[in-house]
Protein backbone atom coordinates (compact mmCIF):
# COMPACT_ATOMS: atom_id res chain seq x y z
CA UNK A 1 0.00 0.00 0.00
CA UNK A 2 2.87 2.44 0.13
CA UNK A 3 3.05 2.91 -3.39
CA UNK A 4 -0.34 4.29 -3.25
CA UNK A 5 0.33 6.90 -0.17
CA UNK A 6 2.60 8.62 -2.94
CA UNK A 7 -0.40 9.60 -4.88
CA UNK A 8 -2.92 10.70 -1.85
CA UNK A 9 -3.95 14.13 -1.60
CA UNK A 10 -2.09 14.85 -4.81
CA UNK A 11 -3.35 16.54 -8.58
CA UNK A 12 -1.87 14.52 -11.36
CA UNK A 13 -1.61 15.89 -14.71
CA UNK A 14 -1.98 13.54 -17.84
CA UNK A 15 -4.26 11.08 -19.31
CA UNK A 16 -5.95 9.00 -16.35
CA UNK A 17 -5.21 5.96 -18.53
CA UNK A 18 -1.81 6.37 -18.46
CA UNK A 19 -1.18 7.92 -15.22
CA UNK A 20 -3.26 4.94 -13.11
CA UNK A 21 -0.96 2.43 -14.72
CA UNK A 22 1.71 3.55 -11.89
CA UNK A 23 -1.22 2.64 -9.39
CA UNK A 24 -1.09 -0.60 -7.56
CA UNK A 25 -4.34 -3.22 -8.07
CA UNK A 26 -6.84 -2.55 -4.96
CA UNK A 27 -5.67 0.70 -3.88
CA UNK A 28 -8.89 3.07 -4.32
CA UNK A 29 -12.14 3.25 -1.84
CA UNK A 30 -14.64 4.83 -4.31
CA UNK A 31 -14.14 6.25 -7.71
CA UNK A 32 -16.44 9.59 -8.58
CA UNK A 33 -16.33 10.83 -11.89
CA UNK A 34 -17.83 13.17 -14.73
CA UNK A 35 -15.64 12.58 -18.14
CA UNK A 36 -16.33 14.71 -20.99
CA UNK A 37 -19.41 13.93 -22.32
CA UNK A 38 -19.46 13.19 -25.95
CA UNK A 39 -19.22 16.45 -28.47
CA UNK A 40 -19.06 18.50 -25.26
CA UNK A 41 -15.24 20.51 -24.32
CA UNK A 42 -13.85 20.36 -27.70
CA UNK A 43 -11.87 23.46 -26.69
CA UNK A 44 -10.46 21.08 -23.61
CA UNK A 45 -11.03 17.29 -23.91
CA UNK A 46 -11.46 17.09 -27.89
CA UNK A 47 -14.95 16.45 -27.83
CA UNK A 48 -14.88 12.81 -28.02
CA UNK A 49 -17.79 11.92 -30.79
CA UNK A 50 -20.54 9.93 -29.96
CA UNK A 51 -20.11 7.07 -31.76
CA UNK A 52 -16.41 7.45 -30.69
CA UNK A 53 -17.10 7.33 -27.03
CA UNK A 54 -17.04 3.80 -25.81
CA UNK A 55 -14.07 3.05 -27.70
CA UNK A 56 -12.42 5.91 -25.74
CA UNK A 57 -13.65 4.85 -22.58
CA UNK A 58 -13.14 1.57 -21.84
CA UNK A 59 -9.68 1.46 -21.49
CA UNK A 60 -9.93 3.69 -19.12
CA UNK A 61 -12.65 1.79 -17.42
CA UNK A 62 -9.91 -1.07 -17.44
CA UNK A 63 -7.80 0.68 -15.26
CA UNK A 64 -10.67 1.74 -12.93
CA UNK A 65 -11.28 -2.10 -12.14
CA UNK A 66 -7.91 -2.85 -11.68
CA UNK A 67 -7.16 0.00 -9.11
CA UNK A 68 -10.46 0.25 -7.24
CA UNK A 69 -10.45 -2.33 -4.59
CA UNK A 70 -13.16 -5.36 -4.20
CA UNK A 71 -15.72 -3.87 -2.58
CA UNK A 72 -14.92 -0.74 -4.30
CA UNK A 73 -17.69 1.18 -6.28
CA UNK A 74 -17.37 3.26 -9.12
CA UNK A 75 -19.91 6.00 -9.73
CA UNK A 76 -19.96 7.76 -13.37
CA UNK A 77 -21.93 10.46 -13.50
CA UNK A 78 -22.80 10.80 -17.98
CA UNK A 79 -26.07 11.93 -20.00
CA UNK A 80 -27.03 11.55 -23.47
CA UNK A 81 -26.84 13.66 -25.99
CA UNK A 82 -29.39 14.05 -28.90
CA UNK A 83 -28.06 13.62 -32.26
CA UNK A 84 -30.27 14.33 -35.68
CA UNK A 85 -32.69 14.69 -32.97
CA UNK A 86 -33.14 11.64 -30.87
CA UNK A 87 -31.02 10.53 -28.61
CA UNK A 88 -27.89 9.00 -28.70
CA UNK A 89 -27.19 5.42 -27.22
CA UNK A 90 -23.66 5.71 -26.41
CA UNK A 91 -24.38 5.85 -22.55
CA UNK A 92 -26.92 2.31 -22.97
CA UNK A 93 -24.09 0.63 -25.04
CA UNK A 94 -21.44 1.70 -22.54
CA UNK A 95 -23.29 0.55 -19.72
CA UNK A 96 -23.43 -3.07 -21.47
CA UNK A 97 -19.78 -3.08 -22.62
CA UNK A 98 -18.67 -2.35 -18.88
CA UNK A 99 -20.89 -5.42 -18.07
CA UNK A 100 -18.36 -7.64 -20.30
CA UNK A 101 -15.62 -6.07 -18.83
CA UNK A 102 -16.61 -7.52 -15.44
CA UNK A 103 -18.62 -4.25 -13.83
CA UNK A 104 -22.00 -4.80 -11.97
CA UNK A 105 -23.67 -2.43 -12.88
CA UNK A 106 -25.71 -1.95 -9.51
CA UNK A 107 -27.93 0.81 -8.98
CA UNK A 108 -28.64 3.69 -10.79
CA UNK A 109 -29.09 7.41 -9.11
CA UNK A 110 -30.57 10.64 -10.78
CA UNK A 111 -29.44 14.37 -9.88
CA UNK A 112 -32.67 16.15 -10.11
CA UNK A 113 -31.25 20.06 -11.04
CA UNK A 114 -33.50 21.61 -8.90
CA UNK A 115 -32.90 25.24 -10.30
CA UNK A 116 -32.53 24.17 -13.95
CA UNK A 117 -33.72 26.66 -16.26
CA UNK A 118 -37.04 26.45 -18.49
CA UNK A 119 -36.57 25.66 -22.03
CA UNK A 120 -37.70 23.83 -24.96
CA UNK A 121 -36.64 22.42 -28.29
CA UNK A 122 -39.04 21.88 -30.86
CA UNK A 123 -40.12 17.75 -30.04
CA UNK A 124 -38.67 17.84 -26.34
CA UNK A 125 -38.11 20.44 -23.50
CA UNK A 126 -35.12 21.07 -21.57
CA UNK A 127 -33.09 18.11 -19.33
CA UNK A 128 -33.29 19.07 -15.46
CA UNK A 129 -31.41 15.52 -14.45
CA UNK A 130 -28.76 13.68 -14.91
CA UNK A 131 -27.38 10.01 -14.13
CA UNK A 132 -25.13 8.47 -11.41
CA UNK A 133 -24.14 5.02 -12.65
CA UNK A 134 -23.19 2.74 -10.13
CA UNK A 135 -20.58 -0.24 -10.76
CA UNK A 136 -19.38 -2.71 -8.40
CA UNK A 137 -16.66 -5.21 -8.71
CA UNK A 138 -18.15 -7.64 -6.74
CA UNK A 139 -21.93 -7.71 -5.47
CA UNK A 140 -20.84 -7.01 -1.60
CA UNK A 141 -19.76 -3.84 -1.30
CA UNK A 142 -18.91 -1.36 1.31
CA UNK A 143 -22.08 0.72 1.94
CA UNK A 144 -22.70 2.77 4.89
CA UNK A 145 -26.51 3.73 4.37
CA UNK A 146 -27.14 5.57 8.19
CA UNK A 147 -24.39 8.19 6.89
CA UNK A 148 -26.96 9.89 4.42
CA UNK A 149 -30.75 8.91 6.31
CA UNK A 150 -32.78 12.13 6.22
CA UNK A 151 -35.32 13.71 8.14
CA UNK A 152 -38.56 12.43 8.86
CA UNK A 153 -39.89 15.73 8.23
CA UNK A 154 -43.62 17.22 9.09
CA UNK A 155 -45.43 15.13 6.25
CA UNK A 156 -44.82 11.83 7.94
CA UNK A 157 -46.32 13.22 11.73
CA UNK A 158 -49.51 14.01 9.53
CA UNK A 159 -49.41 10.66 7.58
CA UNK A 160 -49.15 8.74 11.11
CA UNK A 161 -51.90 10.35 12.63
CA UNK A 162 -54.08 8.99 9.86
CA UNK A 163 -53.20 5.61 10.47
CA UNK A 164 -55.66 2.62 9.07
CA UNK A 165 -56.54 -0.04 11.43
CA UNK A 166 -55.38 -1.83 8.11
CA UNK A 167 -51.73 -0.18 8.62
CA UNK A 168 -51.25 -0.75 12.06
CA UNK A 169 -51.48 -4.52 11.85
CA UNK A 170 -49.96 -5.12 8.39
CA UNK A 171 -47.24 -7.95 8.00
CA UNK A 172 -43.33 -6.67 7.93
CA UNK A 173 -41.54 -6.77 4.63
CA UNK A 174 -39.84 -10.52 4.12
CA UNK A 175 -36.68 -8.63 2.34
CA UNK A 176 -35.73 -6.56 5.79
CA UNK A 177 -35.19 -3.02 4.01
CA UNK A 178 -36.70 0.10 5.34
CA UNK A 179 -39.51 -0.27 8.00
CA UNK A 180 -41.28 -3.00 5.97
CA UNK A 181 -45.08 -2.81 4.96
CA UNK A 182 -45.59 -1.71 8.88
CA UNK A 183 -45.86 1.74 8.74
CA UNK A 184 -46.44 2.22 12.63
CA UNK A 185 -42.86 1.48 12.44
CA UNK A 186 -41.98 5.01 11.23
CA UNK A 187 -43.63 6.48 14.98
CA UNK A 188 -40.83 7.96 16.60
CA UNK A 189 -38.29 8.10 14.17
CA UNK A 190 -36.66 11.28 13.28
CA UNK A 191 -34.23 9.83 10.75
CA UNK A 192 -35.26 7.70 7.36
CA UNK A 193 -33.42 6.48 4.47
CA UNK A 194 -32.97 8.37 1.26
CA UNK A 195 -34.34 7.08 -2.35
CA UNK A 196 -32.11 6.99 -5.32
CA UNK A 197 -32.85 10.46 -6.43
CA UNK A 198 -31.13 13.46 -5.05
CA UNK A 199 -32.54 17.27 -5.50
CA UNK A 200 -29.64 19.29 -5.80
CA UNK A 201 -29.08 22.84 -7.10
CA UNK A 202 -26.51 22.92 -10.06
CA UNK A 203 -23.19 24.46 -9.74
CA UNK A 204 -23.42 28.29 -11.84
CA UNK A 205 -20.39 28.52 -13.84
CA UNK A 206 -18.42 30.45 -11.33
CA UNK A 207 -15.67 28.00 -11.19
CA UNK A 208 -13.88 28.72 -15.00
CA UNK A 209 -14.73 25.24 -15.68
CA UNK A 210 -17.63 24.68 -17.72
CA UNK A 211 -19.54 21.46 -15.91
CA UNK A 212 -19.05 21.82 -12.35
CA UNK A 213 -21.23 20.17 -10.33
CA UNK A 214 -22.02 21.25 -6.82
CA UNK A 215 -19.96 19.79 -3.85
CA UNK A 216 -22.90 18.09 -2.06
CA UNK A 217 -22.78 15.31 -5.35
CA UNK A 218 -19.75 13.37 -4.50
CA UNK A 219 -20.18 14.70 -0.82
CA UNK A 220 -23.31 12.78 -0.81
CA UNK A 221 -21.33 9.17 -2.65
CA UNK A 222 -18.12 9.52 -0.30
CA UNK A 223 -20.72 9.00 2.67
CA UNK A 224 -22.61 6.34 1.34
CA UNK A 225 -19.20 4.40 0.06
CA UNK A 226 -16.25 5.43 2.48
CA UNK A 227 -15.03 5.82 5.82
CA UNK A 228 -12.98 8.82 7.47
CA UNK A 229 -9.38 8.19 5.73
CA UNK A 230 -10.70 5.98 2.60
CA UNK A 231 -8.86 6.80 -0.52
CA UNK A 232 -11.14 8.92 -3.42
CA UNK A 233 -10.52 8.99 -7.23
CA UNK A 234 -11.56 11.40 -9.58
CA UNK A 235 -9.69 10.88 -12.53
CA UNK A 236 -11.20 13.76 -14.65
CA UNK A 237 -11.11 15.89 -11.77
CA UNK A 238 -11.48 19.43 -13.44
CA UNK A 239 -12.18 22.11 -11.27
CA UNK A 240 -11.17 20.05 -8.34
CA UNK A 241 -15.28 19.45 -6.83
CA UNK A 242 -14.73 16.00 -5.59
CA UNK A 243 -11.63 16.99 -4.24
CA UNK A 244 -13.18 19.34 -2.21
CA UNK A 245 -15.79 17.14 -0.94
CA UNK A 246 -13.35 14.25 -0.44
CA UNK A 247 -11.54 16.80 2.37
CA UNK A 248 -14.01 18.56 3.68
CA UNK A 249 -15.35 14.63 4.66
CA UNK A 250 -12.31 13.72 6.15
CA UNK A 251 -11.17 11.34 3.20
CA UNK A 252 -8.11 11.36 1.47
CA UNK A 253 -8.04 12.36 -2.71
CA UNK A 254 -6.64 12.03 -6.16
CA UNK A 255 -7.40 13.69 -8.65
CA UNK A 256 -5.86 13.48 -12.61
CA UNK A 257 -6.84 15.58 -15.28
CA UNK A 258 -5.14 16.33 -18.63
CA UNK A 259 -5.45 20.09 -18.56
CA UNK A 260 -2.75 22.19 -16.68
CA UNK A 261 -5.30 25.28 -16.31
CA UNK A 262 -7.84 22.80 -14.33
CA UNK A 263 -4.45 21.28 -12.40
CA UNK A 264 -4.07 25.07 -11.25
CA UNK A 265 -7.83 25.71 -10.44
CA UNK A 266 -8.08 22.45 -8.07
CA UNK A 267 -4.79 23.55 -6.11
CA UNK A 268 -6.49 26.86 -5.63
CA UNK A 269 -10.02 25.10 -4.60
CA UNK A 270 -7.97 22.98 -2.29
CA UNK A 271 -5.41 25.47 -0.40
CA UNK A 272 -9.07 27.71 -0.14
CA UNK A 273 -10.73 24.55 1.86
CA UNK A 274 -7.70 23.53 3.42
CA UNK A 275 -7.09 27.10 5.27
CA UNK A 276 -10.95 26.77 6.30
CA UNK A 277 -10.41 22.86 7.67
CA UNK A 278 -6.95 22.33 8.83
CA UNK A 279 -7.37 19.75 10.92
CA UNK A 280 -9.11 17.80 8.26
CA UNK A 281 -7.47 18.55 4.68
CA UNK A 282 -3.18 17.74 4.55
CA UNK A 283 -0.76 19.65 2.69
CA UNK A 284 -1.07 19.37 -0.92
CA UNK A 285 1.45 20.17 -4.28
CA UNK A 286 0.93 19.21 -7.46
CA UNK A 287 2.68 16.25 -8.97
CA UNK A 288 3.15 16.12 -12.90
CA UNK A 289 3.28 12.55 -14.26
CA UNK A 290 6.00 12.23 -17.21
CA UNK A 291 4.74 11.02 -20.65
Amino acid sequence: MGVIMKFENQILLGDCEEVLKSFPDNSVDLIFTSPPYADQRKNTYGGIKPDDYVDWFLPKAAQFFRVLKPRGTFVLNIKERVVNGERHTYVIELILELRKQGWLWTEEFIWHKKNSYPGKWPNRFRDNWERLLQFNKQRKFNMYQEAVMVPVGDWAKDRLNNLSETDKIRDESKVGSGFGKNISNWVGRKMVYPNNVLHLATECSNRNHSAAFPVELPSWFIRLFTERDDVVLDPFIGSGTTAVAAIQEGRKFIGIDTENDYIELSQDRISDIQIKLPAIAEETENYQVDD
